[in-house]
């Protein structure tokens, strides 16, 4: 060990070495808090319902269990989980599409073109993103029963795309990450508006577009409260589906008298697999993910 990193060590105080102790257990303890639950979670459906409580909670049971614990899920109500799926993928890609459509012009436009209102409209926008969603619901719904949207997908679809959160991130990207140079450079050259935005804004956009699209996404495929109320029957997205399998599990509720009685491992496994999309695209995503997120840092 070389000299210098003795006087290195002798130069912490025991004060130090103390303070660090304590914030590495502090890490410790908050990373077993999150991440024990998930390894739980992960392992439950290798298991029977019986291995489950009676063995111990980070073994692992078998990969036949875990098949039998898949065809319980998908026998359920003839197959329902798939179409529950199918709905999320439905209601959260066709939201997106709106929201990404709306979003990103809405963002540049309050960013760097002047116009009357842009002011109220940027503050509106703030305003409405501070409210909770939960406060939302009930004038929602009276207004998709006044225009009689009770029971469509659109019900769900049109809500979704509402997003102010990802015109915000739109306009504190253009407005800080964005050259205005460049962008006039292209109107001296002859470029109109919708051309700059498309050909020129649009290229360099891109790690605020997969910002915005993973965040509403995620809001989306989320969402429970919402899809509850305007939609049932074969219409309900996996989220509210979940709850469906919930109320078939004998350990929550002891009445439970369907002919497919749902245990624990594949109410496991049937989690695992509703968040399982959002983890693929966050896996494909995650640079432009960062991107996204720091490119608003330094203003040029």
């Amino acid at each position: 060990m070389s000299d210098t990193t003795l006087r290195r060590r002798r130069a912490i105080s025991p004060g130090q070495w103390i303070g660090r102790a304590l914030v590495a257990l502090v890490l410790l303890v908050f990373t077993a808090f999150f991440i024990l639950p998930i390894v739980w979670l992960v392992l439950a459906p290798t298991k029977s319902n019986s291995q489950l409580l009676l063995d111990g909670p980070f073994s692992f049971g078998s990969f036949e269990q875990l098949a039998a614990n898949w065809d319980q899920l998908f026998a359920f109500g003839s197959g329902v989980f798939t179409t529950w799926i199918g709905n999320s993928v439905f209601y959260s890609f066709s939201a997106l599409v709106i929201t990404l459509i709306v979003s990103i012009p809405a963002g540049y436009a309050l960013a760097l073109i002047e116009f009357r209102g842009r002011r109220l409209l940027l503050v509106t926008t703030l305003i409405v993103m501070l409210i909770p969603n939960t406060a939302l619901v009930l004038p929602i719904f009276l207004e998709l029963s006044a225009v009689r949207l009770i029971g469509s997908p659109l019900a769900v679809i049109l809500p979704f795309s509402f997003f102010p959160f990802g015109v915000y991130l739109t306009y504190i990207y253009f407005s800080t990450a964005v050259s205005r140079d460049l962008l006039n450079a292209a109107r001296i050259d002859g470029a109109g508006e919708l051309r700059v935005f498309g050909q020129v804004a649009m290229p360099l956009a891109t790690p605020v577009i997969a910002l915005v699209g993973f965040f509403s996404f995620v809001g989306n495929w989320n969402n429970y409260f919402l899809p509850f109320l305007v939609v049932g029957g074969q219409k309900i997205p996996v989220q509210v589906g979940l709850s469906n399998l919930l109320a078939n599990v004998p350990a929550f509720n002891p009445t439970t008298a369907t002919s497919i009685v749902i245990e624990l491992p594949t109410l496991a496994l049937a989690t695992l697999l509703s968040v399982a999309p959002i983890l693929i695209i966050f896996l494909f995503a995650q640079r432009f993910l960062v991107e996204g997120m720091t490119a608003g840092g330094t203003k040029e």
